[in-house]
């Protein structure tokens, strides 16, 4: 497979370039998209053949977790348990952000997101291209880094491609990322 790369402005991103990820995310497909982090590597979090694609395609164990990327608190509470008051301001103050929250996962929500564990790692991220991404997919989006298991995280489409390319089918180029610190 040729990976595909797309241009995409960090900050006011092409609605057709966004529109072309979401619906590869929707056919089961895997998207590398840049956060305010590090580049994720996306499929769609409420489906346990997306979650696989991304583990095989990372080589990560699956006892390793996953983050679900959402574009906000109410995307958060529709994936847990629980969420309680603590969440909440933790939400309130910090997202759209590089904070990850840890929450008892919903029953509806695969166990591979958890790593086979009952708790999911959520975050709402600031990046342009990721918010839009979420806003045009309308379903939380798993994204943990995208690159192989263990390897630097990318904060660059080339660092995706070097790492990933050939095993993702898009990668939206916004650029580098701000941090380079995974959340």
């Amino acid at each position: 497979m040729v990976t595909r790369v797309l241009r995409v402005d960090a900050l006011h991103p092409d609605p057709a370039a966004i529109d072309e990820a979401a619906s590869i995310l929707r056919a089961g497909g895997l998207v590398a998209f840049p956060t305010e982090t590090v580049y994720g590597l996306g499929g769609r979090a409420l489906d346990p053949a997306a979650l696989a694609r991304i583990f095989a395609a990372k080589g990560r164990p699956s006892t390793h977790p996953v983050i679900a990327h959402v574009e906000d608190e109410a995307g958060a509470v529709a994936l847990s348990a629980h969420w309680g008051e603590a969440a909440s301001r933790f939400a309130r103050a910090f997202w759209p952000g590089p904070l990850t929250i840890v929450v008892p996962r919903s029953a509806h929500v695969p166990a591979a997101i958890g790593g086979g564990t009952d708790s999911i790692g959520i975050r709402a991220p600031a990046h342009g291209v990721a918010r839009a991404l979420l806003v045009a997919l309308r379903e939380p989006i798993a994204a943990p880094s995208a690159n192989r298991y263990q390897a630097l995280s990318p904060t660059r489409a080339e660092h995706v491609l070097a790492s990933l390319g050939g095993v993702v089918d898009l990668v939206l180029d916004g650029g580098s990322c701000d941090r380079g610190l995974d959340s």
